[in-house]
Parts: structure tokens; C-alpha cells; sequence
């Protein structure tokens, strides 16, 4: 991946990921399937203007969806946790 804003594709706004972001200084995103942990790091540093500890990545799989007659799943997608060691990032005020 060449261009860092098409790394992050947007925020994984759940309870969870609230919880993560106030307790341990986690973050949560949806980022491109093909981004490598380097690459993300380098996102949020640049994007947010924050230090970033760690990354980690988990794939996450689509789900079966049903429509009628019609079987069909949803698209696979990767979620980044990003641990941060200086600054913090506020989504309400970002958006």
C-alpha cells in the first residue's frame, strides 16, 4: 500500500471497543485487508498525531446472510487494536 489514507478505512465503533479505548489506551479500526502492521502504525501516527505502542490485526470473517430463497455471506474484513503510548484520540470531536 502506497497511499496511508486508504490504510484506515474508519473506526469500529462497539461497547468493546469503548471499553478497550478508556481502560487500556486501545484503539479499535476497520483498516484495508491488505495493510501490514507497519503500515497501520504509520497511519494513526500521521493521521491522529499520536505515538502508537502496538498493533495488533485479527481477520474477521463475513457472516451468512439469507434473502429468500438466496444464501449469500458478507464481505471478510480486518480490524486493527492499536495501543497507544502518547496522546489519545476522540472520535466526537475527529468526526
Amino acid at each position: 500500500m502506497k497511499n496511508i489514507y486508504e490504510v484506515l478505512q474508519g473506526p469500529c465503533l462497539t461497547e468493546k471497543a469503548a471499553l478497550m479505548q478508556e481502560q487500556a489506551e486501545k484503539v479499535v479500526f476497520k483498516v484495508h485487508p491488505k495493510a501490514n502492521k507497519i503500515e497501520i502504525k504509520r497511519a494513526v501516527e500521521t493521521m491522529f498525531h499520536v505515538k502508537v505502542q502496538d498493533v495488533k490485526t485479527a481477520k474477521i470473517h463475513g457472516k451468512k446472510k439469507r434473502v429468500g430463497k438466496t444464501v449469500g455471506f458478507t464481505s471478510d474484513w480486518k480490524k486493527a487494536y492499536v495501543t497507544l503510548s502518547e496522546g489519545k484520540i476522540n472520535f466526537a470531536e475527529e468526526l
